[in-house]
């Protein structure tokens, strides 16, 4: 199953390197145009195929590690959903969505 770490590229954190800062075994990282979520900038969405999607926003680059906590964590989730949101830090309250699978 691929797992992908979309960055959107019309934020700050899309226009340096960070997207190379979020490479987690078993990901493709990508970046896209505005992921509409200029309100909220820097947004960083997680989908897989079957899985709850999520979209998170007011990402900075202080993010980086729970960032990688939660991919980690996503991709052992064999549905994508969490019982526990405490253990992705400062993300729990940075999520903009939640998209069923």
């Amino acid at each position: 199953m691929t797992h992908t770490i979309t960055l959107c590229a019309s934020c700050p954190l899309g226009q340096g390197d960070f997207a190379a800062q979020l490479a987690v075994t078993g990901y493709e990282v990508r970046l896209t145009e505005c992921m509409s979520g200029c309100t909220k900038p820097s947004t960083v969405a997680f989908r897989a195929v079957g899985k709850t999607a999520y979209l998170f926003g007011e990402i900075t680059a202080d993010d980086l590690d729970d960032l990688i906590i939660f991919a980690k964590a996503y991709q052992a989730a064999a549905d994508g959903t969490f019982g526990d949101a405490r253990l992705f830090g400062a993300l729990r309250h940075k999520a903009i969505a939640r998209i069923p699978g």
